[in-house]
């Protein structure tokens, strides 16, 4: 059936320019170009991934967006009348990747940090030592987990992205003394030099999971949400199981991998209780943390969690990126991770059980800034996903689910996936952690304390700006000038 929508980008070529080599053609996973003497592009293909625009010697394409103009009308956006011809179409449900684009608010961009003056003096990072060590895990019963810095990687499954990028975050862990997350897709062999630095994740489709895999991890995490997709599972296509994810993942090759919404072996607070006891009795009592997506009464869930015997809670914010799916669930379910930090870190200390549980916050963690911020709000530490991806050369392009990722990023072609070297990537993200660690020093410099701890959890240290009445009194934050 004709789709009536039109290409949202136009590629421009400047021939005069082009040295008519080919290599756009070669570059773009998407099939844009064609080549008959020149390059011939395609606008409908085309998603803004800037792959060829990067690599082209000649510097002479250009990605516009397209100028069509559409009459205007308030309650009709251009994007709402293009899903319903797509859908009208298709007859299916919209996917999308990463986190959700829309023009929401940040409340991260509504707060600024205080800063030392005259009486009480700031402190100069570069002759003082400043502590970014943090240990997450139960403090009653001594730290758990070390980390270097309070910034690990968000879980991404191996299949959902490429090897390489796995082994680029694990390298990339291991030099930084911090973690990454394997996500639900299980651990590959290349990684296990590196699974020290690995967390490694039990989610409903249990992929991957069995005693080598438990024992393998530092630590343990069990999924039960993720910030883009509350309350549904997962469905990673089979073309995207080649036969070493499907050797990975324990599933036959080439078969969709559909993780279920639920746990089918949880269903109170006493039924995950067991499932933690059970994987620390597995792995000879490694930590065990839990994630969950951030939603209404996340309080009272995360407060469930910490007495079931969780060693930390992964808090994952509807802002939080995704492989894949439904546009309708990431870009209206859910609440803010901003408002669920200050929510669980209040109510923990309410109930006393505060030192019981460390709180990991992730869900769209732009800048060294917004790192402080949910410390400041809460958080032991954030994890880092789009970020990280974006490091490694996302552009965001959000075609995550169709396995062409030009970047080589998230997909399982192999001559898509060779395109990230991954000591380049390591050190891409080394350098990535080490510039936001040194920010983060500045920021603590500023603030006049010498050490991350000092600044966890100290909303008196945050402002707010033109946040309302009642979000001010959620966030425990007092408006600008008090």
């Amino acid at each position: 059936m004709k789709d009536y929508t039109q290409p949202e980008f136009h590629v421009d070529i400047d021939y005069s320019k082009c040295h008519k080599c080919g290599r756009c053609v070669g570059q773009c996973g998407w099939g844009v170009y064609k080549f008959n003497e020149r390059p011939i592009p395609d606008d409908s293909k085309c998603r803004a991934c800037h792959r060829c625009v990067t690599f082209c010697p000649a510097h002479c394409i250009t990605i516009k967006k397209s100028e069509l103009a559409y009459r205007e009308n308030a309650n009709w956006e251009p994007q709402t009348r293009k899903n319903i011809w797509r859908q009208a179409a298709t007859g299916g449900v919209l996917l999308t990747s990463m986190g959700a684009s829309r023009p929401q608010q940040s409340i991260f961009d509504h707060l600024v940090l205080d800063a030392c003056q005259v009486t009480n003096p700031s402190i100069d990072p570069l002759r003082e030592p400043m502590e970014l060590r943090t240990y997450l895990g139960n403090a009653e019963k001594g730290p758990a987990i070390k980390i270097e810095t309070p910034l690990t990687f968000a879980p991404m499954s191996y299949g959902a992205v490429s090897l390489n990028v796995h082994k680029s975050m694990a390298m990339a862990a291991s030099r930084l003394g911090i973690l990454m997350n394997t996500g639900e897709g299980g651990l590959h062999a290349d990684l296990y030099p590196y699974q020290d630095n690995v967390i490694v994740q039990v989610a409903s489709g249990r992929f991957g999971v069995d005693p080598e895999y438990l024992n393998r991890g530092a630590a343990i995490e069990i999924k039960v949400g993720q910030g883009a997709k509350p309350g549904i599972g997962g469905h990673l296509p089979g073309e995207k199981i080649n036969q070493e994810v499907s050797v990975t993942r324990m599933i036959p090759q080439g078969t969709d991998a559909i993780s279920p919404a639920p746990h089918h072996d949880i269903y109170s607070i006493e039924d995950l209780r067991q499932l933690i006891y059970s994987l620390k009795e597995a792995s000879g009592y490694k930590p065990v943390g839990v994630k969950i997506a951030c939603v209404n009464n996340v309080g009272a869930i995360a407060s469930g969690v910490v007495r079931a015997g969780a060693d930390y809670v992964y808090l994952d914010g509807f802002r939080g990126g995704t492989g894949a799916a439904p546009a309708v669930i990431r870009d209206n379910v859910g609440i803010p991770l901003e408002i669920a930090i200050a929510v669980v870190d209040q109510r923990l200390r309410d109930e006393g059980i505060r030192q019981q549980a460390s709180i990991i916050a992730a869900g769209s963690i732009r800048s060294s800034a917004d790192l402080a911020k949910a410390i400041a709000l809460g958080a032991d530490s954030c994890a880092i996903g789009s970020a990280a991806l974006i490091a490694l050369g996302c552009h965001l392009c959000q075609g995550c689910h169709t396995g062409c990722c030009s970047w080589g990023l998230t997909t399982q072609k192999p001559e898509l996936t060779r395109r990230l070297d991954p000591e380049e990537g390591a050190q891409r993200l080394v350098n990535l952690v080490n510039a936001w660690s040194h920010e983060l020093q500045e920021i603590l410099g500023a603030l006049g304390v010498n050490a991350i701890e000092s600044l966890r959890g100290s909303r008196e240290r945050l402002r707010a700006v033109d946040l309302d009445e009642q979000t001010c009194k959620i966030l425990g934050v007092k408006p600008a000038g008090m």
